[in-house]
């Protein structure tokens, strides 16, 4: 296992680079056949600024030579407030990718990490993902369990 990287916060500046890889992260998810017209890089890239600079969604990078090689993001989910316990917000961890030629080296377990220890010191009730098949195996790793209660309900339009 590698660990020639380092994993920080990402910050607004890094807008262009995180759009970069949702774009390659999407295309890898389509085996290089994309199902239509592309929307601009640059839509993204202005989404990802606008959501790390307001807060509400927080994301982690690792580098490699200086060069962002993977990323994952947590958003914040509000809880309503109640009169016997707490309302910590849940976190819905999404948009996970490591490039190809940096898994298996230690990369994405070192995000989850990251964000794992922001999670706790922030007092977040508890995390959420929906992984996908590949991913599943390094979520368990990392101490991600199958709920107990979650009911889902699909709104395919």
């Amino acid at each position: 296992m590698t660990t020639d990287f380092i994993v920080r916060s990402a910050r607004p500046t890094d807008a262009r680079a995180l759009a970069e890889l949702r774009w390659t992260f999407k295309q890898e998810d389509h085996e290089g056949q994309p199902p239509g017209h592309a929307r601009p890089l640059e839509e993204a890239e202005h989404w990802i600024r606008g959501r790390l600079s307001d807060g509400h969604w927080l994301a982690w990078v690792v580098e490699t030579e200086g060069e962002i090689c993977g990323h994952v993001f947590l958003c914040l989910v509000e809880r309503m407030p109640e009169p016997y316990g707490d309302n910590n917000p849940v976190g819905y961890v999404t948009n996970f990718f490591v490039m190809p030629a940096q898994r298996n080296k230690g990369a994405g377990s070192a995000l989850l990490e990251a964000l794992k220890q922001h999670s706790l010191s922030a007092g977040l009730e508890g995390l959420i993902v929906w992984p996908s098949e590949r991913s599943t195996p390094l979520y368990r790793r990392s101490g991600f369990q199958p709920p107990e209660e979650l009911l889902e309900l699909p709104l395919d339009t």
